[in-house]
């Protein structure tokens, strides 16, 4: 039987705020306050590889970088937002809330761009969390989706491990930088957000980690566990 949706309203857009987490906080893209630091991490040695299944490229010079963050600052859809360590005011990259669909309660996390230090790390699955958690229990929208190349690897690895479900393979579905592009596509919908939102909490959790940073318990591992006894 179909869910009766007679009484849905339209969700609001999502707010232009600072999401503050334990260990990052996502400050709305300011080119004053996170120019120079997000063009640090744009323009590494890693940057090319980093860069290379994302819409832009890294920035030629912190003069060219500067017309690409007064166009981010300004755009409402892609909303963009940048990654900040908590405990050293450190910048690890950015990431936006895109193709908003307020009547539809629907959003995508993506323009994700987490530096080394912070990929693979508490930094960034709290930075997904916090997005996450804005999107369904604040905004109560009923869809989250990530995207992405289908030869980008790393990110369909991280989606899944986020806990998206993938939805299948759209063929030929752009041109990106002069070369053709499947898209593959994940979602989280709204019912399944509690169990990978407490896996998130007991993952991010400090009792999770041992002196050196290392996890205990794997962030799979522990959905599965919860998913078991409920």
């Amino acid at each position: 039987m179909s869910e009766d949706l007679s009484a849905w309203v339209a969700r609001p857009f999502p707010p232009r705020e600072t999401l503050v987490g334990r260990y990052v906080r996502l400050e709305p893209l300011d080119p004053d306050r996170h120019g120079d630091g997000l063009y640090a991490v744009s323009s590494t040695e890693e940057a090319a590889e980093r860069f290379r299944y994302l819409h832009d490229y890294p920035p030629r010079s912190r003069e060219d970088f500067q017309p690409w963050l007064e166009k981010a600052a300004r755009s409402q859809d892609p909303l963009f937002f940048v990654l900040v360590e908590k405990a050293t005011g450190r910048i690890g990259g950015r990431q936006a809330i895109m193709r908003i669909d307020t009547g539809s309660g629907v959003a995508e996390i993506g323009s994700i761009y987490w530096a080394t230090g912070f990929a693979r790390t508490r930094l960034a699955t709290e930075a997904f969390h916090l997005i996450a958690s804005l999107i369904f229990d604040r905004l109560g929208y009923r869809r989250l989706e990530w995207k992405c190349n289908d030869r980008n690897e790393p990110s369909k690895r991280a989606a899944l491990r986020f806990g998206f479900s993938y939805e299948g393979l759209f063929r030929q579905h752009m041109v990106v930088k002069g070369e053709n592009r499947d898209t593959a596509w994940f979602s989280i919908i709204d019912r399944e957000w509690p169990l990978i939102r407490a896996a998130n909490e007991a993952w991010l959790s400090e009792e999770n980690f041992d002196r050196e940073g290392q996890q205990r318990e794997s962030l799979q591992a522990i959905r599965s566990r919860l998913s078991e006894n409920e």
